[in-house]
């Protein structure tokens, strides 16, 4: 044990280690400007999504050739890689429920603005494109959307419907479906029917943030547990060959493939139950001719 905690034992260790890893972004980031000349893509500056998706394969990269050089583990290197690389996929937070959380206050915010302008005694044809400049950016492309259906003189139902459509959310149907009956029907009470949406909508958004909280911590608690048993077992690998050594060997290498696989199968699992089942619409198909 003394003599692995030797300074001039470590030292060429992670020597060798650093050298890789600059070694393997390097041979990554040649792949990736290779590839991006054979598309024939101009050169431009890259997205936040593109930027983050090569910081996570550069970063998953580094940690599988670190993981490989200190544990001599093939299995290991490999693993750790796909699991830094699939992070955010199987432990993150869900980008759908927080875009549909979004969806959701986009429209309790632009009912009850809706319901503010038609107030002023204008007409609903002229309320859609007054709110629609003001709209979150979560439901303002949906909303430019229906405002230029309108300028070419498309009907206010059909353009209602092409709008629920676009924004393709249960919640967003039933406030449409007052809209378009309301259009249809031109009746009163319009304004009454809104506020009374908008406070659904609001209660609606508030059970879903609670929602994604209680599962944000489910979420932290696994990572935690993940985190400690990496920890113990690379700190063991690197430190305590003796007593790891039998996954050395071929045998050991496949009885960590399937511990591998019976880890990853179970976060699968937990992934898959802390994801919300989609509801149906009710308002899915489109006006014939729209």
């Amino acid at each position: 044990m003394t003599e692995l905690l030797a300074p001039e034992l470590l030292a060429p260790e992670l020597l060798v280690a650093l050298t890789a890893t600059v070694a393997g972004g390097g041979v990554l980031l040649t792949v990736l400007g290779v590839r991006g000349r054979a598309a024939g893509r101009p050169a431009r500056r890259p997205g936040r999504h593109g930027g983050a998706a090569g910081r996570r394969l550069l970063l998953a990269v580094g940690a599988g050739v670190l993981a490989l050089v200190l544990t001599r583990w093939v299995v290991a290197g490999i693993g750790i890689g796909l699991l830094v690389a699939g992070w955010h996929r199987l432990l993150g937070g869900s980008a759908a429920e927080q875009r549909g959380t979004a969806r959701i206050e986009a429209l309790a915010t632009w009912t009850e603005s809706l319901r503010d302008t038609i107030a002023g005694a204008i007409g609903l044809e002229q309320a859609v494109p007054a709110t629609a400049a003001t709209a979150a950016p979560a439901l303002r492309p949906a909303l430019t959307l229906l405002v230029d259906r309108l300028r070419v003189r498309e009907p206010l139902p059909e353009a209602l419907l092409r709008f629920a459509d676009d924004v393709d959310d249960p919640s967003a149907d039933v406030v449409v479906a007052a809209l378009v009956l309301n259009a249809r029907l031109r009746g009163p009470g319009l304004r009454d029917v809104l506020t009374a949406l908008a406070a659904s909508t609001r209660e609606e958004l508030d059970v879903r943030r609670r929602i994604e909280a209680s599962r944000r911590s489910i979420r932290r608690s696994v990572q935690i547990v993940l985190l400690i048993v990496l920890g113990v077992m690379g700190l063991l690998a690197v430190f305590n060959r003796d007593y790891v050594a039998p996954y050395g060997t071929l045998t050991g290498q496949l009885a960590l493939v399937v511990v591998a696989g019976l880890l990853v199968a179970g976060l699968a699992w937990l992934r898959r139950l802390a994801q919300a089942d989609p509801h149906d619409r009710f308002l899915a198909v489109r006006a014939a001719g729209s």
